[in-house]
């Protein structure tokens, strides 16, 4: 995926959490307002976080994978820091898996 298409997929999810699509929730002790989609976020985190464990994968080789620090992906983890859409997806894709986007209520 390129740039472009990442930046359209960021400003598509933004439209959405204006929307009240996704529901947000203030991050506290943070030095200006911020705002993290919060119950499917963390459910999204949880799922990636059991697919790592699953495949004995440890933090430190999933950031190889990734290209990023142990401490980016430590961080994301216990829910500290929200991770871009490009990080999750390398993340899952690091994994094996791949995301789709399904029309609600066909699952």
């Amino acid at each position: 995926m390129g740039f472009y298409e990442d930046i359209e997929k960021s400003l598509l999810e933004a439209i959405e959490m204006e929307k009240g699509n996704i529901p947000m929730a203030q991050k506290e002790n943070m030095p200006a307002p911020t705002f993290v989609a919060s119950d499917k976020e963390k459910e999204l985190i949880d799922e990636v976080v059991n697919l790592r464990k699953e495949q004995n994968i440890s933090q430190n080789h999933l950031a190889k994978l990734t290209g990023n620090k142990q401490q980016a992906i430590s961080r994301i983890e216990k829910k500290e820091n929200s991770p871009s859409l490009k990080l999750f997806y390398s993340m899952v894709n690091a994994l094996g898996y791949d995301i789709k986007i399904v029309k609600q209520g066909t699952l």
